[in-house]
C-alpha cells in the first residue's frame, strides 16, 4: 500500500471523510479483487495529492463501519465530499473512472 493510501480504523472513519472529498476502497485482504484494485488506487494517489484523499477500510476489522454503509459486496468504493456520499461503485474499477468520480466531487 502506498504512503498516500490511508488505512482507516473504524474510530478514525467520521473524521477522516467529514471534510473535503475522501474516496474509501472497502475491501478484505483475502479478496481477489480488492488486491487488484490496491495498485490502481496506488497509482491516483499523486493525481489528486494536495485535493483529495484515498483511504481503505477492511470490513473484517470495521464490519460496523461497512454494515452502516450497506457494504454487501467488496471491493466497493464510495466518493465522499463533506461527510456524505457523492458516488459509489462495486467491483474492481479502473483508475480513469474513480478519478472522474473524484474530480466531480471536488467541483
Amino acid at each position: 500500500m502506498a504512503a498516500g493510501v490511508k488505512e482507516l480504523t473504524a474510530t478514525e472513519f467520521d473524521a477522516a471523510i467529514a471534510t473535503g472529498v475522501t474516496l474509501v476502497d472497502f475491501w478484505a485482504p483475502w479478496c481477489g479483487p480488492c488486491r487488484m484494485q490496491g495498485p490502481i488506487l496506488e497509482q491516483l494517489v499523486g493525481a489528486v495529492a494536495g485535493r483529495a484523499t484515498i483511504a481503505k477500510v477492511n470490513v473484517d476489522e470495521a464490519g460496523d463501519i461497512a454494515a452502516r454503509h450497506n457494504i454487501r459486496n467488496i471491493p466497493a468504493l464510495l466518493v465522499f465530499k463533506n461527510g456524505q456520499v457523492a458516488q459509489s461503485f462495486v467491483g474492481l474499477q479502473r483508475g480513469d473512472v474513480l478519478l472522474k468520480a473524484i474530480e466531480a466531487a471536488l467541483k
